[in-house]
């Protein structure tokens, strides 16, 4: 799907700003981008859009379900492309990397807790903060 045909599809009006934006979060080498990452990324390319037309772009895609908002504890908030697949996500407390995970076991252990307590999962979001063992 073009840029043009996500965006409209989802609602919004295409701009310049938002053309510009998801071209960002697809192409970028990282899958978890902050706004500034993104405002630099854009900087750097010349792109004239505004700090403040970012965040209120990423805020638009995130209420329009082009991409996630995630909090990972450091302070600043970073978006990813809404994923095709569920996944858990690792985050390193030194470096602020993050690692995308799936693991069945893990979804299934969650499922069970939760039928045991007498519930069934409708959404989660599992991250882990972990560090390198060689340090």
């Amino acid at each position: 799907m073009s840029k043009n045909n996500e965006i409209r599809s989802a609602g919004l009006k295409v701009t310049h700003a938002r053309k510009r934006i998801l071209e960002v979060l697809e192409t970028s080498k990282k899958s978890h981008l902050s706004a500034d990452d993104i405002n630099k990324i854009l900087i750097k390319n010349n792109d004239e859009v505004g700090v403040a037309t970012v965040y209120r772009v990423l805020n638009q895609f995130v209420d329009a379900g082009i991409c996630i908002k995630h909090n990972f504890d450091s302070g600043q908030a970073v978006f990813e492309l809404t994923p095709s697949h569920h996944h858990d996500h690792m985050v390193c407390v030194k470096t602020g990397k993050v690692i995308e995970f799936e693991d069945e076991l893990i979804e299934e252990r969650q499922d069970q807790l939760a039928k045991q307590n007498g519930y069934r999962i409708v959404d989660h979001s599992l991250v882990l903060f972990v560090e390198p063992i060689d340090d």
